[in-house]
């Protein structure tokens, strides 16, 4: 079962890419008062690349999901520039994935910090989830 993450390597890097709009900026988001990119969008980012790194590697059946984010929001971004999220593998323990995240506009680095995933099989994670609900009624 442990087997799911062997083709994920230390190193393994992915980028993505978002420009900033009305839509996901600090005031549309409901996370400040300003009319700049919102640190809600920049981890949600960060988690993509992540996500996106591994995805391809995981044998058959499996996803990863977001344990643990823990980032510094360094620089404000305003609306029309790009965003780049970067998702880097640090350390693959069994299961559990761990990532370096940075993101930059156009004018350099504005976050970084570091992001874990764990391995989980889709059919089970989902059949977990859907339980409490039913047990909530």
């Amino acid at each position: 079962m442990e087997s799911c993450t062997e083709k994920i390597t230390q190193g393994t890097k992915h980028s993505v890419t978002e420009k900033v709009t009305e839509k996901n900026t600090a005031i549309a988001l409901g996370s400040g008062s300003m009319d700049v990119y919102a640190t809600p969008a920049m981890t949600c980012l960060m988690e993509r690349a992540a996500t996106e790194a591994v995805e391809p590697l995981l044998s058959p059946g499996w996803t990863t999901v977001g344990i643990s984010l823990n980032v510094q929001h360094k620089a404000a971004t305003p609306v029309g520039m790009e965003v780049r999220a970067e998702a880097q593998v640090q350390a693959v323990d069994g299961r559990k994935i761990v990532f370096a995240v940075n993101a930059y506009d156009e004018h350099g680095e504005i976050g970084s910090g570091v992001h874990e995933r764990f391995a989980v099989l889709k059919e089970n994670f989902m059949a977990k989830a859907l339980a409490k609900k039913e047990r909530a009624i």
